[in-house]
């Protein structure tokens, strides 16, 4: 039952690329098959929504299907593996190795080691370049592959070069310093108009690891209308054209790629000029600010975030729930840095928020960390507070109540 809690979280971690390692217990080698007490087939059940599932019928490949299981987790495109170990295999006795992997995964390194070596060719960085010579109002719309791939320093050094303003996806959030000039905010069903005004005037889409999700681009026909091209970097190829057709792709590493940009971008002997897109987006910005009734005798969620921020200044690790508050959080919090916010995108998941900011407080034990909840999805995991008491992990926690439960 344990093992099956997890498919849920699985999923989540899969739907945003995010890499986890899931030990489960499983019934001895000879009782599998015949529905033993507790027994489930979770090599079955994780299988649709794992990126890998091992099933260690060998004891001697125990550690080498670990350390395979942490390699396949973390490297290309990030996610959960689960490792399903059998009783009998967990009572197994054995010499400890120090190293190596279980053979199975070798067809998966040498795809990873191909995928290392796709950097940008000359031939494709001059017609990129092209394509952003011919732009007026270029925009770049940044996901949350940016900051896996750790590459948000090198996002924002292009940004900056070149002056090219970024709207991010709801994981994207922190790729780019939320309170600097070019910063246009998140994009999609829940984000600014004013962002949402940019990827409708822009006419040139360079998409750096986003995957025009359908809270991005709910009709794809109609998103981006007024872009003459589009140029999508991912990591998987399965992204490219998926939803959305693009005139311009790479698949590979996406910091080597900002690098790559990057080291071109300096020897251009002029950078374009975007002055009159910077006055029309600044004009955005002012015309369709986000805003709420500031008059309300009644305490509005969005003043309670407002002065949150007011104190935290973009620095704290902020985790959510999902639902309103999610948004709203979304919405007026600053994010100087990639990494310090924390919530479930793709699958939406109810009680994230509390265990996340417990996960956050662990690891770092010195930074403010909030949980900004909801009255329903702060209940799924309201045990979590006793984690929070037994260990002492100073976490705070703010509940917006929309009477929701």
């Amino acid at each position: 039952p344990g093992a099956t809690n997890m498919v849920t979280p699985v999923r989540d971690c899969m739907a945003d690329s995010i890499p986890m390692v899931v030990i489960c217990g499983q019934v001895a080698r000879a009782a599998i098959g015949s529905d033993a007490f507790q027994e489930a087939p979770i090599a079955a059940v994780m299988g649709a929504v794992a990126k890998h599932v091992f099933l260690v019928t060998e004891p001697e490949k125990l550690e080498g299907t670990i350390r395979a299981a942490f390699e396949l987790a973390r490297t290309g495109r990030p996610g959960p593996v689960v490792v399903d170990i059998p009783k009998d295999v967990q009572n197994w006795q054995g010499v400890y190795q120090g190293r190596g992997v279980v053979s199975s995964i070798g067809t998966y390194q040498k795809r990873i080691r191909q995928l290392a070596s796709k950097r940008l060719t000359e031939a494709q960085l001059e017609s990129f370049f092209s394509l952003l010579s011919r732009s007026r109002r270029p925009l770049i719309y940044a996901g949350g592959g940016v900051v896996l791939a750790n590459a948000a320093e090198e996002l924002r050094e292009f940004s900056s070069l070149l002056g090219i303003p970024v709207v991010t996806t709801l994981m994207g959030i922190g790729a780019v310093d939320t309170t600097g000039p070019l910063s246009m905010r998140m994009l999609g069903m829940h984000g600014a108009a004013f962002a949402n005004y940019a990827v409708e005037d822009c006419d040139f889409l360079i998409t750096l690891g986003a995957r025009f999700d359908d809270r991005v681009a709910g009709n794809p026909a109609k998103f981006a209308p007024n872009a003459r091209a589009i140029a999508q970097f991912d990591i998987d190829a399965a992204e490219i054209n998926k939803v959305k057709p693009v005139q311009w792709f790479h698949i590979g590493d996406l910091k080597d790629s900002l690098r790559s940009l990057l080291a071109h971008a300096r020897t251009l002997e002029t950078k374009p000029d975007l002055s009159a897109w910077h006055r029309e987006l600044a004009e955005l910005k002012k015309s369709y600010p986000m805003d709420f009734d500031r008059d309300s005798e009644l305490i509005q969620p969005y003043y309670v975030i407002e002065e949150i921020n007011k104190i935290t200044k973009g620095e704290a690790i902020i985790a959510t729930g999902v639902g309103q508050h999610q948004m709203w959080a979304a919405q007026y919090f600053d994010f100087r840095q990639p990494r310090l916010w924390l919530t479930s995108g793709s699958m939406g998941t109810m009680g994230f928020g509390l265990p996340a900011a417990l996960g956050a407080q662990v690891a770092h034990p010195e930074r403010l960390v909030i949980d900004i909840d909801g009255d329903a999805s702060i209940r799924m995991n309201m045990g979590e507070l006793e984690t929070a008491t037994t260990y002492n992990l100073p976490v705070k926690v703010c509940v917006l109540n929309n009477i929701g439960d």
